[in-house]
């Protein structure tokens, strides 16, 4: 079997389409209807970058000048979900201003219901190639 390595070159890697969903039925255009919200994905190489930043130190107990590091993961995934959020945009300073907060990752978990919340977050990971969650 011949190996066709021009398949993986970059240039003929197939684009990540960015996709559209209903997040909420709470934010509607003047029809009443849904507005969908707009997710992209992002490379291995800026989810990195982002586990990293949400990575915390933690003190041992007990053990004087002695430090682990942890993943926050509830950090990571609000800053993956605003990082990918492409529309609305969560940096919109008027936007956080509504709703009294000061960065992107707030801006979703106070417009979001922790449904909503919790949904939209999966929909994020599965874009990003994540498995989608299972239930259960």
């Amino acid at each position: 079997m011949q190996e066709n390595m021009n398949a993986f070159m970059a240039n003929n890697a197939q684009p990540m389409e960015n996709q559209r969903i209903a997040v909420s039925p709470r934010f509607t255009d003047d029809n009443g209807q849904a507005i969908k919200w707009e997710i992209c994905a992002i490379s291995s190489k800026e989810d990195a970058l982002l586990r990293k930043d949400a990575v915390k130190v933690i003190a041992q107990p007990g053990k004087r000048g002695s430090f682990s590091k942890e993943l926050d993961l509830e950090r990571y995934i609000a800053m993956l979900a605003s990082r990918c959020t492409v529309y609305p945009n969560l940096n919109d300073a008027q936007l956080q201003r509504s709703y009294g907060v000061r960065c992107a990752e707030e801006l979703l978990g106070a417009m979001l219901l922790p449904g909503e919340y919790e949904e939209y977050t999966s929909k994020v990971r599965e874009v990003c190639g994540f498995q989608k969650c299972k239930e259960g």
